[in-house]
Parts: structure tokens; C-alpha cells; sequence
């Protein structure tokens, strides 16, 4: 596999919580860096009465402060992805050799609200993926894309996950198939569309993908968002799209018992927003060959819910902060005991040295919270979806009605 230098790069949602540090992490590390983003997450903030619990900057800021001090200019193109003509032109124009595809509805509670939401989810991702297929095939074919999709399309099976395609015998025969799928929400299956609809693309069309399965992400420092305030990266808390270690950090900043739904023994993959940047780097760089779909595994540890309220707990203690865990009933279905062994050796492979949440807990969490909890709503924490409701209304101020 040929390692390449520099590389003309598409992020597709560069504004977001994964796509704006990326787009900093490549930029600084001499690729040419363009974003595609329609500030529909912004939009989605207002919508929910919600916020991220540190302040951010408007796009443009961003850019003129990352030309400023970084010393390289990130082009912005305006627009969306599911706007064929719009998007198409731009892919046509900038000609990318990699293209970086974060541009989706990320919450699984959003997807789950009601009727409206998931079918607002289902088409915003799967329809604008596949116009990321076709502008590739149509106008850049030999371009890299480096998809980010979710360790949750596989669920919780009671085997071994492997990073995506399994060795199957059955009734004498033997086959490499892709690894059986388990979404637990309208929005995981989004991811399991997204995963399908790359891997015919390269099968078909000959395209070249690399699929990256991620886990949940924490922190929102980088070595390039702490170089200025206009360049500090979102941290979401909020019951829809805030994430539980999130929720444990502001609740301890607060004085909050640290709500765990259920026993909290629901497992997951998670790592650092600095090793996220630095994955998506090692695939582009390191591109599969033509016509080859492939998938990595993007997490660097696991543990369980219950095992991060504690963690944050014992943090908080050093701190002077006496936290305490409450439990909750799980608003989402889903099994609290099982068994998760997923396999992630291929960015291991390719040079990745992860940071461990036990080294990053107090800075890119816990002070975060603590230095911002002035800005914290409380009453947007709790959560506010139910998966057995059919209906999850949001009113204008992001409260669900009773």
C-alpha cells in the first residue's frame, strides 16, 4: 500500500464536531482543505432550545481565524449535499483526490423523536450519500472516500465483532461476507444504508472507499482548537445529541448525580476527538486500491456506562467535587448486559498511537465542564425521547410534552 503526501481533500460537514478539528488536523499537516457545509447543525441547536456547552464561532470566524494563526487558508463552499446541482458543481471544480464524508444527521435519539425525524434522517443520509457516490463516479472517479460510519451498525451481537466482513462456513461451503448488522435506531440504520450502498458503488463502479466504523468520541481539545477561542471545537450535553460521558462531566461540574439509565452495563467503543483527526488521516493517506471496499474499527477502548460514571466520579474527586451516581430508567431499548469483544487492529496497523480516557479525562473533559458550567442549561439534560413512544414532540423551547 503506497503512503501518499499531500492531498487535496474534500470534508464534507467540516463545521461540525468531527469535521471542523479534522479540517484544522489536515490543513496543519500541509493537505489543501476544502469544506462543504450547510450549518444545518447549528439550525438543529435552535430547534432543540440546546446549545454546545462551549462557545463557538460562526464559520466564518473560524476560517479567518484558522487563516490568521494556522498560516493556510480552508476553502468554504456553502451549500448541501442533497442540492445535486450545487454539489455536484463543487465537486467538479475542486476535484478532489479524498473526500472526507461527515456530512449526516448523527443522533440516534433525533432519529427516534417521531415520524418526521426519521424520515428527515433516513433521506438527509442516505440520499446525500449517495450523491457523494455519484459525483465521485461522475466527475472524480479514481478520489478516495473516507466514509465515517458507526461501531453501532453492528448492535451487540454474542460474538466477536470483526472490522467488517466475517469468514462464514455453511453447509460445506465457505464465503467472506460482510459482518451481520444490529442498528439500534433509525439513525444507526442510516449508517447500515451508507455501508451498502459504498460497498455495491465499489464493487459496481470501481470506486475505492475506506468505511470507518466509529466509536463514540469524547474531548474537544486538539493541539489546533487551543490555539485560539475562535477556534474551540463544540461540546454537546444535551439529552438528544449530547453524549452520556458528556452528561457525567457538566453533571459533576454542577453538583448533579450523574444519571446512568438502566444498570449501566450497556458496552460501547469510544476515543479521543485527537485520535478520530488522526485515524481519518492514516486512510487517506494510505488509500485502498481501485475498486477496493474496506472497513476499520475506529475506537481505542471500551467500557461500559457505568464504568464511565465512575470514572468521572473519581476525577471529580480530585478536584475537590464530591459526585454521586443516580440511577435512571433506559429510555432506549436496548440490552444492558452483553457481551462486546469488537476487533481494531487495522489503524493500529497503519501507525495510530492512541490517547486512553484515563490520561484525558481531567483536561478535555472534566475542566471543560467545569470552566463553561456557567453556561449549562439544566433543562435540557435529561433525556427526551422514549424508543417505545411512537411520538416525541419538541416544542419551540426543546421541551417534550407530557
Amino acid at each position: 500500500m503506497a503512503t501518499l503526501g499531500h492531498v487535496k481533500i474534500l470534508i464534507l460537514g467540516g463545521d461540525g464536531f468531527c469535521g471542523w478539528p479534522t479540517a484544522m488536523h489536515l490543513a496543519d499537516a500541509g493537505h489543501d482543505v476544502m469544506i462543504i457545509d450547510n450549518l444545518v447543525r447549528r439550525e438543529w441547536d435552535a430547534e432543540l432550545g440546546s446549545g454546545s456547552l462551549t462557545p463557538i464561532a460562526t464559520i466564518e470566524e473560524r476560517l479567518d481565524a484558522w487563516h490568521e494563526i494556522g498560516g493556510r487558508e480552508i476553502r468554504l463552499a456553502l451549500g448541501d449535499l442533497l442540492d445535486w446541482e450545487f454539489f455536484s458543481a463543487a465537486v467538479a471544480a475542486y476535484r478532489p483526490e479524498a473526500m472526507v464524508h461527515y456530512a449526516e444527521q448523527s443522533s440516534a435519539p433525533y432519529s427516534m423523536m417521531d415520524r418526521e425525524h426519521a424520515v428527515s434522517t433516513q433521506y438527509n443520509n442516505v440520499i446525500g450519500t449517495l450523491n457523494v457516490l455519484f459525483a465521485i463516479r461522475e466527475f472524480v472517479p479514481e478520489c478516495h472516500l473516507v466514509k465515517l460510519g458507526t461501531m453501532g451498525e453492528y448492535g451487540t451481537p454474542n460474538i466477536d465483532i470483526e472490522e467488517g466482513f466475517i469468514d462464514i462456513e455453511h453447509n460445506g461451503r465457505r464465503d467472506r461476507l460482510p459482518f451481520p448488522k444490529m442498528p439500534g435506531s433509525f439513525y444507526h440504520l442510516t449508517k447500515v444504508h451508507d455501508s451498502h450502498n459504498i460497498h455495491f458503488a465499489s464493487r459496481i463502479w470501481g470506486l475505492r472507499a475506506t468505511d470507518l466504523n466509529q466509536g463514540v468520541v469524547y474531548g474537544c481539545v486538539t493541539p489546533q482548537t487551543s490555539r485560539d477561542p475562535r477556534l474551540v471545537n463544540r461540546f454537546d450535553y444535551d439529552g438528544v445529541f449530547g453524549t452520556a460521558l458528556n452528561r457525567f462531566c457538566v453533571q459533576a461540574a454542577i453538583g448533579h448525580p450523574l444519571s446512568v439509565y438502566g444498570k449501566g452495563g450497556q458496552t460501547r467503543g469510544f476515543l479521543d476527538i485527537r485520535d478520530t483527526v488522526r485515524c481519518v488521516e492514516l486512510a487517506t493517506v494510505n488509500p485502498p486500491a481501485q475498486g477496493e471496499y474496506r472497513v476499520f474499527n475506529q475506537f481505542t477502548e471500551h467500557f461500559s456506562v457505568r464504568e464511565l460514571a465512575e470514572m468521572v466520579v473519581h476525577a471529580a474527586k480530585t478536584l475537590g467535587i464530591e459526585a454521586t451516581i443516580e440511577h435512571q430508567p433506559n429510555p432506549r431499548i436496548e440490552l444492558e448486559q452483553h457481551y462486546y469483544n469488537p476487533k481494531h487492529t487495522a489503524l493500529l496497523d497503519l501507525g495510530l498511537e492512541p490517547h486512553k480516557l484515563s490520561e484525558s479525562l481531567l483536561d478535555s473533559l472534566v475542566n471543560v465542564a467545569i470552566e463553561n458550567r456557567d453556561r449549562v442549561d439544566e433543562s435540557v439534560i435529561d433525556p427526551r425521547v422514549e424508543w417505545t413512544k411512537t411520538h416525541n414532540p419538541v416544542s419551540a423551547a426543546g421541551v417534550v410534552a407530557s
